[in-house]
């Protein structure tokens, strides 16, 4: 096998384009201003080093800001006016729930939209037959892009209360007509088992977290399990396999990362992409790295 020369990659950043229900209004001191549908959020944010560029009276029109995280993924609200804690948004033709509860997570991620039309695209270039495997589906906006453009989708997640959500988002959506699978176990050991059974997928979409625990207490670990994982994929991706993506968020390490163990598997055969997804506030420019990316293509 050719080596691959890790040192001649190009980091892309992507920021989403065509949002017409979200906005990084602005950025700075420790915080982002977000709308999010029809609600204003304000969110830490430790990356936001710089001052803010609006002035205070407009922070002040949040509805919400997050107080405190009591864990790495727990928050504390306050509520600055009274608002319902779950509403509907929108991306293009897809709708879904936005909810506040005790996560710095709302349910929506907005960066990730690259990553949905990219996905979409493929699919609706490939123009046949085409199953996508999603892990880690959570709220389950990759699963609705892709069912969108026309895929089967299998929608793995280990929380029984994020199937629920993400089977709320395929309904609200009005995709009821499209083949969606909803599995809630273990993303690695639905995974293996798949590749025992010999299904194949034309694409894999995985968003594994840092840490988490499995349906039954199994402990997910991404420097640890990451390896067995990105080998089941590869077991379980067809000749005619056209793409896979893996984003990482909340790690120490490198894009590169994910690009190596990627081509680990892959090897030549290809080709990749590798960047981080971005957010750019409107007020001054400055961007937001939120997640790490690679995409591999058939070419």
């Amino acid at each position: 096998m050719t080596k691959h020369d890790f040192l001649a990659t190009t980091i892309h950043l992507l920021a989403p384009q065509g949002w017409e229900d979200y906005e990084l209004l602005d950025s700075g001191k420790g915080k982002t201003l977000e709308r999010f549908g029809k609600h204003i959020l304000i969110r830490p944010e430790p990356q936001a080093v710089w001052e803010k560029t609006l002035k205070p009276e407009v922070w002040d029109k949040a509805d919400a800001m997050m107080v405190e995280e009591k864990a790495e993924y727990g928050a504390s609200w306050r509520f600055l006016k009274p608002i319902e804690k779950s509403w509907e948004m929108s991306y293009k033709n897809l709708r879904f729930q936005a909810q506040l509860a005790n996560s710095r997570h709302i349910g929506v991620f907005p960066e990730m939209a690259s990553n949905w039309d990219w996905m979409e695209n493929r699919i609706r270039k490939a123009a046949k037959p085409f199953k996508v495997l999603n892990l880690f589906g959570y709220s389950g906006l990759a699963t609705l892009a892709c069912a969108e453009a026309g895929a089967e989708v299998t929608h793995v997640d280990a929380s029984k209360h994020a199937i629920t959500w993400a089977n709320y988002n395929y309904k609200l959506s009005g995709l009821e007509k499209q083949p969606v699978r909803w599995i809630a176990e273990d993303a690695l050991k639905f995974a293996e088992r798949e590749m025992r059974r010999g299904s194949k997928y034309q694409g894999i979409v995985l968003d594994p977290p840092k840490f988490g625990r499995g349906t039954s207490g199994e402990v997910w670990d991404f420097f640890k399990k990451i390896p067995e994982l990105m080998r089941a994929c590869r077991g379980l991706l067809g000749n005619d396999a056209d793409f896979m993506v893996i984003t990482a968020y909340a790690i120490r390490a490198s894009a590169l990362l994910i690009e190596q163990a990627v081509v680990e598997v892959m090897g030549e055969r290809g080709k990749t992409e590798t960047g981080e997804l971005v957010t750019v506030d409107k007020s001054a420019g400055h961007v937001i790295s939120h997640a790490m990316y690679t995409r591999w293509s058939k070419d």
